[in-house]
């Protein structure tokens, strides 16, 4: 793995010399963020050595490099899911590769379904915790001691200083936000009713199917992380709701100007 990272790396920066301060993971329907950065340099997963390949509507294909915020940024246009049949350090890779080019914080959005009785389509989560039911750890096997401890410390997974901001971001803008739980499941499949109600009463706000890797990868590596999502549907209530992956597109698209302001404030004010 450590060449790889050193290969992959290599290779970017001989394209593009970038040396980004803040790493950006745009989710499903999200990916309109990269109209806010000043883009200087764009490489198509395609091109770049050992990347994976993003295969899901809605997920873009292209690692961005520019400013968002006054901030040196890099970007995923596109993440990349278990689900897909990539392994964990597969789907994690990218998140490495960032580490290694020098980012200081990540900072990942997603689109979920609200458990939480308060919740409504279109409000914006900030995960302060969350539940990996994805039955796999990226960390799993060999632990290389470049990256990070055998045993890394998760009692602390998203920065408290990152979510406090970003919640006054939210309530000055009027936006309805919220911070809640967010559990991770395998999918592809949305999850049934039982489901629902199961996930939300082990303590769960919002489920999804990615994030908790990227975060595990990059708490590994002692950085901190921050983590937003757009409620694009709701389940485990008593009138059980069919949702397709059209509609969470649609209300993420909807809705992306909001997370596309708080993480651009956001940026703004870290020093």
């Amino acid at each position: 793995m450590l060449d790889k990272i050193k290969e992959t790396t290599d290779f970017i920066f001989a394209k593009t010399g970038a040396k980004p301060d803040y790493g950006i993971v745009l989710g499903s329907g999200l990916g309109g963020l990269v109209n806010e950065i000043s883009i200087e340099h764009a490489l198509e997963y395609t091109s770049i050595p050992n990347f994976p390949v993003s295969t899901v509507k809605g997920h873009g294909g292209k690692l961005i490099f520019g400013k968002l915020g006054g901030k040196n940024v890099i970007a995923l246009q596109g993440r990349f899911h278990f689900y897909e049949g990539y392994t964990m350090k597969e789907v994690t890779f990218p998140i490495r590769v960032m580490i290694a080019l020098g980012v200081k914080s990540l900072l990942l959005s997603n689109a979920s379904g609200g458990m939480n009785p308060d919740y409504q389509i279109g409000d914006i989560v900030i995960i302060h915790d969350h539940i990996n039911l994805l039955q796999s750890n990226p960390l799993i096997g060999k632990n290389y001691d470049e990256l990070g401890p055998r045993f890394p410390d998760m009692s602390e997974p998203y920065d408290p200083t990152l979510i406090a901001k970003a919640k006054a971001i939210a309530d000055k803008a009027g936006y309805r936000s919220h911070i809640g739980v967010y559990v991770a499941v395998s999918g592809p499949c949305f999850e049934t009713p039982a489901e629902y109600r199961y996930l939300r009463n082990i303590g769960a706000d919002i489920v999804g199917m990615s994030t908790i890797p990227e975060v595990i990868v990059g708490r590994h590596a002692g950085i901190p992380c921050f983590a937003i999502s757009i409620v694009t549907d709701l389940g485990g209530f008593e009138n059980a709701q069919k949702i397709s992956h059209e509609e969470v597109l649609e209300v993420a698209t909807a809705s992306e100007v909001k997370l596309t302001a708080i993480i651009k404030e956001l940026l703004k004010s870290i020093d």
